[in-house]
Parts: structure tokens; sequence; C-alpha cells
């Protein structure tokens, strides 16, 4: 009699004990601290030519800015400005400055460890001062990439290189003549930080 109750017993406590062997969770996957990390701002140092100012030698050095949001992995949006107070040499006629502000997509994607590389078009107005040119701002535009190094979590460098485009007529044109403009390519390359936000 007790040999029954005791398998009784023991019956009625393994549905308990079945319940009691619970799998350990497994751990969260750990948190990608760049994911939230969406803005990127921007300032450095850069070069460009001024081939549409009539005997130009040389070009102008300044100073580029702007932000990036990224859309995913690969894609991103860019807004870039800069300006060119001054050449590094005498030489081009008047005193020449430029200034830009561009937009446009980008792509970009890692080439190995904390390297990648991006791509972008950008499009815009540009401003040429102490020439003389005309018009006062044209329509801008021209494609460019570059190679990032992201230094740590938030910080980065960047060198990177396009082609601007715009269309300003040349300065010994004449009403008479229309004030007719021609389009230029002015390349530009520069270096830069960036933190990330």
């Amino acid at each position: 009699m007790k040999s029954k109750w005791l398998i009784l017993l023991l019956a009625a406590g393994m549905p308990l004990a079945a319940l009691a062997q619970i799998a350990p969770d497994k751990p969260a996957p750990a948190a990608n601290p760049d994911a939230e990390l969406k803005w990127k701002a921007y300032a450095g140092v850069s070069y460009t030519s001024i081939n549409q100012v009539n005997q130009s030698r040389y070009g102008l050095i300044g100073a580029d800015f702007g932000v990036v949001r990224d859309f995913g992995r690969f894609f991103a949006v860019a807004a870039d400005g800069s300006y060119y107070p001054g050449s590094y040499a005498s030489g081009n006629p008047g005193d020449p400055k430029v200034s830009m502000v561009l937009a446009g997509p980008e792509v970009h994607g890692p080439i190995f460890e904390k390297w990648s590389l991006f791509g972008r078009v950008l499009i815009g107005g540009a401003h040429t001062g102490g020439t003389g040119q005309t018009p006062d701002i044209s329509f801008a535009g021209g494609v460019g990439g570059g190679l990032e190094y992201q230094w740590s979590h938030r910080i980065s460098f960047q060198l990177y290189g396009d082609n601007i485009a715009s269309s300003f007529s040349l300065t010994d044109n004449t009403p008479e003549q229309g004030n007719s403009p021609h389009r230029r390519w002015n390349p530009r390359a520069g270096i830069n930080v960036g933190y990330r936000f």
C-alpha cells in the first residue's frame, strides 16, 4: 500500500519537475552603437580651381563644411557648403572669391576594418565674386567621392574630391554680346573631420 502511494506521489510531481526545467534565456544580441548615429557634421580645408575667371593661374583655398544624414547602411543625403576667400599665390585677375551650396544623394560602403569609400552627386548654386562675373549666382553641380577613416565611435577623417560645373559669362563679354554664359568645370578637393551624432 505504501508503494502505491509513493508511485502516485511521484506521478503527481512529474509535471511540476517538467515545468521546472526551463531553458535559460539566450543573451540578447549586442546593440550596434553605430546604428543610432544617423547624422554626421563635418568641417575642413578645401581647394578649388577657378576656371570661370579669365586668365586665372591659381586656385583658391578655403573652408568646407556640411552635414550627412544616413538612411540605412549604404545610402545617405549630404548638404555641403564651401567658401574660398582667396588664392594661395598672387597672379589671378581681380580679387576672386567663390562660395558654393550643394546637396544630393551619397552612397557609401566599407572596404575593410575602419575604412570606407563613398560617392556622391551634388547640385546647387555657386557664386563667384571680385571679378565681375555674370550671373551673380550660377546653377552648379557635379560628381565626386572619397575615402573615410572611422577613427573612433564618433570621429572620422575624410579625404574627398569632386568636379563641380558652373556657368558664368566671360569677363570681357558685353551686354550687347548677351553676357553669354560658358560652362566651366572646377576640380575641388579637401580633407575634413566629421562628428557623428
